[in-house]
């Protein structure tokens, strides 16, 4: 058992690593953010037209904005990017962005997808 969640814990790691994984949570917190401020009935949504539902599809597009790269890293630069606006337009369509704290976790999440990259190894210092 004890050998089995140190393997999961490993894989963890080596998933951590290779992939945008800090910035996606920033993301996918940010736009969480948005939907949560978002709520409102349906018959509300309905009757603002685009304005209702804006919010929604600006959370929603900041969640898998950072899902994505999660499993496409190669992808990291458009969607950090993609995402980056999502979070900025939020504060225009959505409560203030989530009361600006969905707008500046999603700037965040945005902005560590855009400027991740791979881990190289270390160079060995040259014994001599």
């Amino acid at each position: 058992m004890l050998s089995r969640a140190k393997a999961a814990w490993a894989w963890f790691g080596a998933f951590r690593r290779t992939r945008p994984f800090w910035g996606g949570v920033w993301l996918v917190a940010g736009g969480w953010t948005v939907l949560k401020f978002s709520l409102s009935s349906l018959q509300l949504i309905v009757s603002t037209g685009f304005g209702g539902i804006a919010g929604y599809l600006v959370g929603g597009g900041m969640i898998l904005c950072g899902l994505i790269p999660m499993a496409l890293p190669a992808q990291r630069y458009t969607f950090g990017l993609i995402g980056a606006v999502l979070a900025v337009v939020s504060l225009v369509v959505s409560n203030l962005g989530g009361f600006l704290l969905g707008m500046v976790l999603g700037v965040l999440g945005g902005s560590m997808m855009v400027g991740w990259g791979v881990k190289r190894p270390r160079r060995r210092a040259v014994e001599g």
